[in-house]
């Protein structure tokens, strides 16, 4: 169903996974998409055969990298009516083998790049009675051995969704986060997880209530719908999108 024809979403971390599984749920509702991500290559095979994506190369992290992309989003579809911070890092960060750099990385990725990048969207944000929509991660909201780092980043994003929800929400902006569980995307091999850590993640999928891990295009539909006119009643929400992990 074409529901969001006239919409723009602008999507970080688009070229592979999750992001570009919403890149193509927005697309395929009829939405305009500016996908962001750091691979030429990978960003042009998310647009490929989508007339509506438009590729946007860049580190997200880099000072200028925010208004880039919201001038580019503004110059090539008039509006942004939809955020989606899909960018992130993993890595095993086990205590004390954690640098400085390290720390300062997982900052830069996990939390910095969308905070400065949903501030520079906040006018046409606010123009468009748009949606801030985090891309978290059920980690984040328990302990999880090794992983300190991502998953502190991540229940600091849903922190932000939170404060947000209350800060934006007298000029129509809308914020809520979407919390996967163990989902079968790229990050796992893209971020030099070793073959302990690959499997430990794996066999998560037996403890699950649905005994199998996640797809990134079940993860999409509900990013997608966040967007959607009758979701308007609902900011500050968390949504795990996990097989049960949180529940039990």
């Amino acid at each position: 169903m074409a529901t969001l024809v006239g919409k723009t979403a602008v999507i970080t971390g688009a070229g592979s996974g999750i992001g570009r599984a919403a890149a193509h749920a927005f697309a395929g509702r009829g939405a305009n998409v500016l996908a962001v991500g750091r691979s030429r290559d990978k960003l042009a095979a998310t647009a490929e055969g989508w007339p509506s994506i438009i590729p946007l190369a860049m580190d997200i992290t880099e000072e200028r990298a925010p208004a880039a992309a919201v001038d580019t989003a503004m110059e090539s579809f008039g509006s942004i009516d939809t955020l989606v911070h899909s960018a992130g890092i993993l890595k095993r960060t086990p205590i004390g083998t954690i640098s400085a750099d390290d720390f300062d990385r997982f900052m830069a990725v996990n939390l910095r790049a969308p905070l400065l990048l949903t501030q520079a969207a906040l006018l046409p944000l606010a123009r468009s009675g748009g949606t801030v929509i985090n891309i978290s991660a059920s980690f984040g909201q328990r302990g999880w051995p090794e992983l300190s780092l991502y998953g502190a980043t991540k229940a600091g994003l849903d922190f932000f969704t939170r404060t947000w929800a209350g800060e934006l929400g007298d000029r129509g902006i809308r914020v809520v986060s979407v919390a996967p569980g163990p989902i079968e995307t790229p990050i796992l091999d893209n971020n030099e997880l070793d073959d302990h850590a690959v499997a430990t993640v794996h066999r998560l999928q037996e403890l699950l209530p649905l005994s199998r891990t996640g797809t990134a295009q079940e993860v999409a539909w509900w990013i997608a719908n966040f967007a959607e006119s009758l979701a308007a009643y609902t900011t500050g929400a968390i949504l795990p999108v996990d097989g049960g992990y949180g529940a039990v």
